[in-house]
C-alpha cells in the first residue's frame, strides 16, 4: 500500500469508530477485508488510527478525513502527496479544506488536553497541578518496556541478546531489571530472548508495583485480578513464593500456563469457586478494573467510551473487589490495591472508603505514578490486616 492508501484506510476506520464501532473491532474488520495489506501496512494504519484517537479533540473532532488532515499538518507530512487521489489515496484537498487546515483551532482547555468535557472538572480537581501534564503526555505514543526474567539471566545478557536481533534497549532509570525498547519494538516478539522467556513485555509501572510489594519468603501470593497474568509471572520470577492467579473471567488466563512454562516458573490458576477452599494468602494483589486513565496512550478508545455512569459502575466494582479480596488474606497478611488510573476517586478515595468500613485494616504506604516517559500512570496501596 502507498502512504496515501494507508491514510485512506485510516479514514475509513475512523469513520466507523465515529459511527460507534470499537477501535479494535473496526481495525480487525478492515484487516479481514483487506487481504492485500501486509503486516507493515496494517501496522501503519493502526498507528494512524491510534495517533488520531489519542488527540481526537485537539485535532478538531471531525470526520476521519478532517482528522487525518489535521494529523498530517501536526506531523509535518506532505498533504498533497497523501491526498492526491492516486493509487487509492484520498481525493485532493478542496480549497476550503486546505484553508481550514491552516487555521489554528479555538479549543477549550478540555479539548486542548483531549479529555471529555464531563471529565475535565473531575480531572483538574483530582490531579491539581499535574492535571494538564498528565493529559497532554497521553497525546503521544507510550514507550515499550520489558521485564528481564532473573531466572534466565541478567539485564546485560538480555540486552546483548536483543541487540543481536536488532532490538535496541536501555536500562530503566528507576526500575531494576526493566528495559526500555529504543529500536524496533515490533520485532520483540520474534526474538529468541522473548520466545525463550528471557524477557517479557510489561510496563515499567507494573514492574515497579510488584517490586514494591512486601513478600515474606515462602509466602502464598494471589494475583486476584490477574488478567493475562503478567504480574503473577513477575511475582514468580522475583520472589521465593507460591504464586496463584485468579480472574473473574478465567478465559483471560488461557495463555498463562504457556507463558509460565516459557519463563520457567510455576503458577497455579484458580477459578472463583475454588478460592473459598484455599488456605489464606500472605499476599493478595488486586489490580482492579478501572477507567485505565493512566494508560490511555495505549488504549485511547477507552477514554472516549468512558462515561459518568461507567465510572460510577467501576467504582462500585472496585469496592466489591477490595471487600472480596480482603477475606482471602491471612492474619498479618498484605493486601495490595492497584489500578492503572490517576483519578483519586478510584484510588485514594476507594482505599479510604474501604478502611472506613473495614476497621481491621491499615495503610502501610501508597504511591501514585503519573504517565510520563518512564511508564504508565499507576496507583498502588499496600494494606495490612491488623
Amino acid at each position: 500500500m502507498t502512504p496515501g492508501a494507508r491514510v485512506a484506510a485510516a479514514i475509513a476506520v475512523l469513520d466507523q469508530i465515529q459511527d460507534g464501532a470499537a477501535a479494535e473491532q473496526a481495525l480487525t474488520g478492515w484487516a479481514r477485508n483487506s487481504r492485500f495489506a501486509g503486516s507493515k501496512d496494517r501496522a501503519a494504519v493502526r498507528d494512524h488510527v491510534f495517533d488520531v484517537l489519542r488527540a481526537k479533540r485537539s485535532l478538531g473532532d471531525g470526520t476521519g478525513r478532517s482528522l487525518m488532515q489535521r494529523l498530517a499538518v501536526r506531523e509535518g507530512w506532505d498533504l498533497d502527496a497523501l491526498f492526491s487521489g492516486e493509487g487509492h489515496a484520498p481525493a485532493p484537498l478542496s480549497v476550503a479544506e486546505r484553508a481550514a487546515s491552516e487555521i489554528p483551532l479555538d479549543l477549550s482547555d478540555a479539548a486542548r488536553c483531549d479529555l471529555p468535557n464531563w471529565l475535565w472538572p473531575l480531572w483538574t480537581a483530582g490531579l491539581d497541578d499535574r492535571a494538564e501534564a498528565a493529559a497532554l503526555v497521553q497525546q503521544g505514543r507510550a514507550e515499550v518496556f520489558l521485564r528481564v526474567n532473573g531466572r534466565k539471566g541478567t539485564a546485560a545478557q538480555a540486552m546483548r541478546a536483543l541487540a543481536d536481533e536488532g532490538v535496541g534497549t536501555a536500562l530503566h532509570p528507576m526500575v531494576a531489571g526493566c528495559l526500555r525498547v529504543t529500536e524496533n519494538p515490533r520485532r520483540v516478539k520474534t526474538t529468541r530472548a522473548y520466545l525463550t522467556g528471557a524477557v517479557e513485555l510489561q510496563d515499567a509501572a507494573s514492574q515497579d508495583a510488584v517490586q514494591n510489594t512486601p513478600v515474606p519468603e515462602g509466602a502464598r501470593i494471589l494475583d486476584y485480578c490477574a488478567g493475562g497474568g503478567g504480574k503473577a509471572l513477575a511475582f514468580a520470577d522475583m520472589y521465593a513464593a507460591q504464586v496463584f492467579a485468579h480472574d473473574v473471567a478465567p478465559q483471560r488466563l488461557n495463555d498463562l500456563p504457556v507463558r509460565a512454562a516459557r519463563a520457567g516458573v510455576d503458577i497455579v490458576t484458580l477459578e472463583t469457586a475454588q478460592l473459598a477452599a484455599q488456605p489464606a494468602f500472605e499476599v493478595v494483589f488486586c489490580d482492579a478494573p478501572c477507567s485505565g486513565s493512566g494508560t490511555w496512550r495505549r488504549t485511547p478508545d477507552a477514554k472516549w467510551r468512558l462515561t459518568e455512569d461507567r465510572l460510577a459502575a467501576l467504582m462500585q466494582t472496585q469496592a466489591e473487589v477490595l471487600d472480596g479480596a480482603a477475606t482471602l488474606v491471612a492474619d498479618g497478611g498484605i493486601l495490595v490495591y492497584a489500578t492503572c488510573s490517576v483519578l483519586p476517586d478510584e484510588n485514594a478515595q476507594a482505599v479510604a472508603a474501604f478502611c472506613g468500613r473495614s476497621p481491621g485494616w491499615g495503610v502501610l504506604h501508597q504511591n501514585q505514578r503519573f504517565p510520563d516517559a518512564n511508564g504508565d500512570g499507576f496507583f498502588t496501596c499496600v494494606l495490612m490486616r491488623k
